[in-house]
């Protein structure tokens, strides 16, 4: 219901903020206002969830693949949730930067990609752990979330921005 309420004011952010930019000649005003919207609104709900506080000991799992043979090891619809949602944490943010910027818009752009959400989803396990929420943090999140988000990337091919030039910074 939450995300329902929500499109309208997504589609009403969109519009505003690509005026914004129109005003302020940017080449690509709407295609970078849509892209900036749905980035935001699709990696903020899992930003928000991954950061509530849980009932458990929380801790570290340092080790590359531990969780990841645990959880693929119990029952599927465990799996499913787990590595879904991990793998939906950053996709949308994957998906939409080489659609906002030609500087991820290319192969070498989609390495550029995991970089981004790699450092996104390592500071996330590290303020977990720092905040002491009763989660994991774990690698595995953080090689799970970068493949999310690479995924995300190469799915939104089509719409990559080959034509907005490297370095376009909207104002």
């Amino acid at each position: 219901m939450a995300a329902l309420l929500a499109v309208p004011v997504a589609v009403v952010a969109v519009r505003l903020l690509a005026l914004r930019r129109a005003r302020a000649g940017h080449p690509h005003p709407l295609r970078t206002a849509l892209a900036d919207v749905v980035a935001t609104a699709g990696t903020a709900p899992w930003i928000w969830m991954i950061l509530t506080p849980a009932a458990g000991p929380g801790g570290v799992s340092p080790i590359p693949l531990a969780d990841l043979r645990t959880v693929l090891g119990g029952p599927p619809q465990t799996a499913l949730v787990q590595v879904g949602g991990n793998l939906l944490v950053l996709a949308a943010l994957g998906a939409m930067l080489p659609v906002r910027s030609a500087r991820f818009a290319s192969p070498a752009g989609v390495a550029a990609v995991a970089a981004v959400a790699a450092t996104a989803s390592l500071t996330v396990e590290t303020l977990q752990y720092a905040l002491s929420l009763g989660r994991v943090s774990s690698v595995d999140d953080v090689i799970v979330n970068t493949a999310g988000a690479v995924v995300g990337a190469l799915v939104t091919r089509r719409w990559w921005a080959a034509r907005i030039p490297a370095g376009t910074v909207p104002r």
